[in-house]
């Protein structure tokens, strides 16, 4: 029995094959007033509990796209939503680059504390993932008094101008947008599953890495970018958007020598994979390394707009006003990221995504067994996808069933999201339980068998 309007049974329940009426009404609306962009399945959301939705016509859906991974601690997690409605009756914004705040101070050191490195870190507060690359780039710039910078083909860093120049994961991102912020290369990132190379990056990562390292080196710095003019690489430790992409295991220690080496820089894009995604708090710590310069955002707030970026203090800008914005730091999102770090080490939630990880793998590779159709099972925690191709042999994509599997799949109950050109990625809020994990595996079973 319901005590409370924004309570709801929370398991998957469709009442009305989605969208519904009511959800169909709100689409309509939505594409009338609202200008063009990425949307991929209508869904109409109206109220979440831990790792539910529910919808305007009463379905519930288990969610394992977490809001884009925004969402690690669930949907209004009870301590992070204490914590922001006290802060509610006191102050929501007073602009913290131009004023001071303990809030924003208390975020800082919050973040500080867990984020990769013994060196003391410096942190500037964005409103987004995007907004945290494009101070980034700034950083890197003023540090080295360089201007070019290198990133990686199957890339995602934002949309805005800078760091688009940076993304190289679809097409359409870029379509008709040229020119971005000149002085961006891209190279080829060591994907173990397809790669340029022709090489088995599963049996032979070494040779992977090496192969990757060996092109940079021997083409990019040699030939056409020297290290004088390069300012950082831009890389995320996993690739997101380009596929959940888990470079091998010595890949980024071996880049971030090599930049060393070159006096350049290593920016880490942990965006999508950090906060605890990958079963550590950030996903470069499974890759021993310690970012100079790391971009934060999606789950830093668990749903309020916030990003950030950390850097060694000893690239922090040397004067004032050559960085800032209006919103970085906003009262409401400072209490809430504190709050989420807060809570994620009160319940375990990195182990807890670890544990969950191994499960949510293991339930995936048996589907794997099952189906032909899936060519690669690949990620690190709850961070994971799934591949589907035409023929195992040629690993061609199959691109309109994983389309038809993410819609069947909401159909049945559970929320997906594709990622690369043919993968579903698989990320739920990380305080999912095994069961939760096995009811949405079962939607998603569903979702393949109705889409074959």
């Amino acid at each position: 029995m319901q005590t409370n309007e924004n309570d709801f049974e929370m398991k998957v329940n469709i009442k009305v094959v989605p969208p519904g009426p009511k959800g169909k009404k709100i689409v309509e609306e939505d594409t009338e007033y609202l200008a063009t962009s990425s949307k991929s399945l209508p869904i109409v959301a109206k109220r979440g509990r831990g790792v539910y939705i529910q919808d305007v016509d009463e379905n519930v859906y288990i969610d394992f796209a977490a809001g884009i991974g925004v969402n690690n601690m669930g949907h209004i997690h009870p301590y992070i939503t204490e914590k922001v409605q006290e802060q509610l009756f006191k102050l929501w914004h007073f602009a913290g680059t131009d004023f001071y705040y303990q809030e924003q101070v208390d975020a800082a050191k919050a973040i500080s504390s867990v984020t990769p490195g013994k060196f003391k870190k410096k942190v500037f507060f964005t409103n987004s993932g995007t907004e945290s690359v494009e101070a980034a780039i700034k950083f890197a710039k003023v540090a080295t008094r360089k201007q070019e910078f290198i990133s990686f083909i199957g890339a995602f860093h934002g949309r805005s101008q800078g760091s688009l120049s940076m993304t190289a994961s679809k097409g359409i991102q870029k379509k008709y947008l040229f020119p971005s912020m000149p002085g961006v290369e891209h190279v080829p990132f060591p994907n173990p599953y397809r790669n340029i190379f022709g090489i088995d990056g599963y049996e032979h990562p070494q040779e992977l890495t090496n192969a990757a390292l060996d092109f940079i080196e021997k083409y990019t710095l040699k030939m056409y970018m020297p290290p004088e003019n390069v300012a950082a690489f831009v890389v995320e430790p996993i690739q997101g958007e380009g596929g959940y992409i888990v470079p091998p295991m010595d890949f980024h220690k071996k880049l971030r020598k090599l930049a060393d080496d070159n006096n350049m820089l290593v920016v880490m894009d942990e965006v999508q994979a950090g906060f605890g995604r990958t079963g550590k708090f950030f996903a470069s710590e499974h890759f021993g390394v310690e970012p100079q310069i790391i971009t934060l955002a999606k789950a830093i707030a668990n749903g309020l707009p916030m990003g950030a970026v950390v850097v060694d203090s000893k690239l922090d800008f040397p004067e004032l006003g050559l960085h800032s914005n209006t919103y970085g730091g906003n009262l409401l999102a400072s209490v809430a990221s504190k709050a989420t770090i807060e809570a994620m080490k009160k319940e375990g939630a990195v182990e807890n995504a670890a544990k969950r990880g191994k499960h949510l793998r293991q339930r995936l590779e048996e589907l794997k067994e099952r189906y032909d159709v899936i060519g690669d099972v690949r990620g690190i925690g709850l961070m994971q996808a799934i591949d589907f191709v035409k023929d195992r042999r040629t690993k061609e994509p199959a691109v309109k069933l994983r389309n038809d599997v993410e819609y069947k799949g909401f159909q049945n109950g559970i929320i997906l999201l594709g990622t690369g050109e043919s993968a579903i990625r698989l990320i739920p809020p990380l305080i999912i339980t095994d069961e939760q994990i096995d009811e949405g595996v079962e939607c998603l079973e569903k979702a393949i068998k109705q889409s074959l």
